[in-house]
């Protein structure tokens, strides 16, 4: 299609106001009612222009946007007041138009007038389609039509070019999270803590946030638990020109299930941002002519100083090894022999050199290729090529096991699944929502002799394996898999066939292991080993334990007391020699057993 005959079309869509509003409902998650609905614009049906994106790329290829969204803002106050909906409309609006038509301002509060609608019933969209805007200006118009009681919405925060300053400038009523963020929310651990955060900076501004694009109840869930006020997507009602007055009926029991959404695993990387600079040591260099006694003397005085560079300009040349210089210098005779020759002479001319900007991990593997000197001694460490100090090799194990230590603690590595602190997380959110959950703790019988007989490699292919099929009976959106440490699990679950899903776990395994044993072992059902005492005596075949605690959150106030709890529950399933389920089914810690 032809310039010519774009723009024809073009005008007379806009001179009869050829436009169809479609209405997509909002819901308010706290209150569970409709708060509003967006208006979404639609060309002519039997026109190429009836789809919105087409219909705007046109408008922007014909200088035409202003008057698009002119006449697209009429329709929308027209046809939710012809339809007498409930809540709030909300109408996208580019700031360009804001900024380019004159008197915008009482031009949009006559066309809200002439609608008969209370302009606090309004909402304009600012839809971010530019890199740059006048900021000032486009502040004091909003501002103006604030004044007049018309709200204002940014849309689809993180799509565009600049919404953290557009949000910043104009402080609009709603902010809306563009659906990207929102779409496998439930799975992905880097969206939730993108939006985790906009939703604290949210509450830090008093702004209010719409999920949008939720279709699952898990993204519902998710949305709902992180404090999101507002969401809207097909999960709770599809646009239409007659929309629906009441979320849809899924959304409905999503919202009036008493259920916490699993928040998905973290993705945490033991090394993954610490750098060669938490490793480094203020020492004293020398220069590459400077005398050998000067470089023992420091040594001498610095015990704890395992290596000396040497520097020449502000950048490393060598390095001096302590065990070199003592081992030359501890002779007779040797300071007089040796002591005034050059550093030079005693250096390592090709050390290890490191920015200070190096991952740990990637440090770690320069350590190994450079060999055991490396280690000993320590590698130097530099900012934009020039010597700011020391690092030790022991320095860098230790680092390296501490955040290990402390990424195990969010996600194991064995089986990449929730570490200790996810897991105090999931129950105390479940305690704080008042969701009745049942917690399993899930253990192996006689697993050490089995590691003493088959050895850690496969004892750790059994503890996988385990993993595996607590993962495969939980229902995905309802429960939350841990991994304690060792061959210790949790599982918490809030499926109504908990029950049937722990004997389907108990059977599983038991499928499972006999893979794992020798058939000899098999036969004779167990095999012999050292006891503690250092005795040999037999031991069975590995068996699961899983000990279940249906959890009151009126009764349980606290992780500590549900963890208690299931760890008894998991010492009576372990009495029984095969695998067995105990379920405590108390109200609370301090009742009786049934």
């Amino acid at each position: 299609m032809g310039f010519d005959e774009l723009n024809a079309q073009f005008q007379q869509i806009l001179r009869h106001k050829q436009i169809t509003s479609l209405f997509q409902p909002i819901l308010d998650l706290r209150e569970g009612r409709i708060h509003g609905y967006e208006a979404l614009s639609r060309g002519p049906s039997d026109s190429s222009l009836h789809v919105p994106e087409a219909l705007f790329r046109a408008a922007g290829y014909l200088g035409l946007t202003a008057e698009l969204d002119l006449v697209c803002v009429e329709a929308a106050l027209t046809n939710f007041a012809a339809h007498d909906l409930p809540g709030r409309v909300f109408i996208n609006l580019s700031p360009t138009t804001l900024l380019t038509v004159e008197a915008i301002s009482e031009r949009l509060t006559g066309l809200i007038r002439a609608a008969g609608i209370e302009p606090m019933r309004v909402v304009l969209e600012l839809t971010e389609t530019a890199p740059g805007f006048d900021f000032a200006t486009l502040r004091h118009i909003t501002e103006s039509l604030h004044a007049s009681g018309v709200r204002i919405a940014m849309d689809d925060l993180g799509e565009g070019f600049s919404s953290l300053r557009l949000w910043s400038e104009l402080k609009p009523n709603y902010v809306k999270i563009d659906k990207h963020f929102i779409d496998g929310i439930h799975q992905d651990p880097h969206k939730l803590e993108f939006v985790r955060s906009i939703q604290q900076i949210a509450e830090g501004v008093g702004a209010r946030l719409v999920g949008e694009g939720v279709e699952l109840a898990s993204q519902l869930s998710i949305v709902r638990d992180l404090g999101i006020r507002f969401a809207q997507g097909y999960f709770i009602g599809r646009p239409g020109t007659l929309p629906a007055r009441l979320p849809s009926p899924e959304a409905q029991s999503c919202l009036s299930a008493n259920r916490v959404g699993v928040f998905p695993g973290p993705a945490v990387n033991a090394s993954g941002q610490v750098r060669a600079a938490v490793l480094l040591m203020k020492a004293p260099s020398v220069d590459p002519e400077t005398p050998a006694e000067v470089a023992l003397d420091l040594m001498l005085a610095n015990p704890a100083l395992d290596a000396i560079a040497v520097v020449e300009d502000g950048r490393p040349v060598g390095i001096i090894h302590r065990a070199v210089m003592m081992d030359r210098f501890i002779r007779l005779y040797s300071r007089e022999l040796f002591g005034r020759r050059p550093c030079r002479s005693f250096m390592d001319p090709e050390p290890l050199v490191v920015d200070q900007g190096t991952l740990i991990h990637d440090l770690s593997e320069l350590v190994v290729h450079k060999g055991k000197q490396a280690f000993t001694s320590g590698f130097i460490i530099t900012a934009e090529g020039r010597y700011v100090g020391m690092g030790s090799g022991f320095d860098l194990m230790r680092a390296l096991s501490e955040l290990q230590i402390v990424a195990a603690r969010y996600a194991n590595p064995l089986t990449g699944l929730p570490g200790n602190v996810p897991i105090q997380q999931h129950i105390e959110r479940l305690l704080a929502a008042g969701a009745p959950f049942v917690a399993v703790y899930a253990d192996l019988n006689a697993f050490k002799p089995y590691n003493d007989v088959y050895g850690f490699r496969r004892g750790d292919d059994m503890i996988a394996m385990l993993g595996d099929i607590l993962v495969k009976a939980a229902h995905p959106e309802l429960d939350f898999v841990g991994h304690i440490g060792g061959d210790d699990f949790v599982v918490l679950l809030q499926s109504p066939d908990w029950e049937a899903r722990c004997h389907r776990i108990l059977q599983g395994f038991d499928n499972a292991a006999p893979q794992f044993f020798h058939e000899a072992h098999r036969a004779a059902g167990g095999y012999t080993s050292e006891n503690r005492r250092g005795e040999l005596e037999f031991h069975p075949l590995v068996s699961l334990a899983l000990g279940a605690v249906s959890v009151d959150p009126s009764a349980y106030h606290s992780y500590h007391e549900v963890a208690r709890a299931a760890a008894e529950a998991k010492r009576m399933a372990k009495r029984s020699a095969a695998s067995a389920l105990f379920v405590d089914r108390r109200r609370g810690p301090h009742a009786q057993s049934t």
